[in-house]
């Protein structure tokens, strides 16, 4: 909800009483591509401005769609940058799947459609292939990828006709590259559901749950944190929904207008997250 008037410039701000509101601001929840780096290129000052956000005593959460690489993996591309991160820092939606598998399906035969290897982030859980005998019970979807093409995607259909469940690790639509915009699941997933008259279960981002489990890590509240991201929809206007203040910043898969694309606006746009110390500063003032 905004109230009041809204200045949008370098910083927006919300008004009145905002100040009030954000003084107990304690963690700072990012997304990872697009808003520390583009295709694991570092944004110019990110690694300097997370480094200055953390000396400043604020937790750090690193939420990422990402599901072509593990926790691991990305911690030391970041870390090999100059971030200061480690594996705990980093929250994927993978992980989170892994978690929901073991909870809702347990011990279930399950197919994952992925650009990537993931089979280590999933322990515990009962991975087969897609042409299984007997056919998997659950159909994952991850990052969208050469896999996505049409007998893979045919078949998962085939399986979800069938009755296998199916859930999808992200619904973006596409995300930024050095090579420009490539298309994400989210621009696939439509036409699953709608032809297999089914809704997937989305684990990652938007999904509520993805940005609970990286508070309650970091042991914060919603109203005690913002979230930091390049998709309006997915990281922004999501974390809202639950109590987190957003903050949309002009790098990654922005666009110019992207602020005013949404059924609701952002709490704050930033130039990009080397502004984000100065916004902290400004708030807890």
């Amino acid at each position: 909800m905004v109230w009041g008037f809204r200045m949008v410039a370098r910083v927006s701000v919300r008004w009145p009483g905002y100040g009030q509101i954000m003084a107990a601001i304690r963690a700072v929840l990012a997304d990872i591509d697009g808003v520390l780096a583009v295709s694991w290129r570092p944004i110019p000052g990110a690694a300097r401005a997370l480094s200055a956000v953390r000396a400043s005593g604020y937790a750090i959460a690193l939420l990422t769609n990402t599901t072509s690489r593990t926790r691991a993996e990305i911690a030391g591309l970041l870390a090999g940058a100059g971030f200061p991160v480690t594996d705990s820092d980093i929250h994927t939606a993978a992980a989170l799947t892994a978690d929901y598998l073991t909870r809702h399906h347990p011990g279930a035969r399950c197919a994952v459609l992925n650009d990537g290897d993931l089979s280590t982030e999933f322990p515990g859980v009962r991975l087969v292939g897609l042409d299984a005998d007997p056919p998997p019970e659950v159909v994952v979807l991850g990052g969208a990828g050469p896999q996505f093409g049409y007998p893979a995607l045919n078949r998962v259909f085939s399986l979800v006709r069938g009755g296998a469940r199916l859930i999808t690790m992200n619904a973006n639509l596409y995300w930024q590259t050095d090579e420009g915009l490539q298309l994400d699941t989210g621009a696939f997933l439509p036409g699953l559901e709608r032809a297999a008259g089914v809704t997937a279960e989305v684990t990652g981002k938007p999904a509520g749950a993805f940005f609970q489990a990286a508070l309650d890590a970091v042991g914060a509240a919603p109203g005690e944190a913002i979230m930091i991201g390049d998709d309006l929809h997915s990281d922004v206007l999501a974390a809202q929904r639950i109590g987190v203040t957003g903050v949309l910043v002009r790098t990654g898969k922005y666009r110019p207008g992207t602020e005013h694309s949404g059924a609701a606006a952002p709490d704050h746009v930033i130039d990009s997250i080397t502004d984000l110390p100065a916004l902290l500063a400004r708030l807890r003032g």
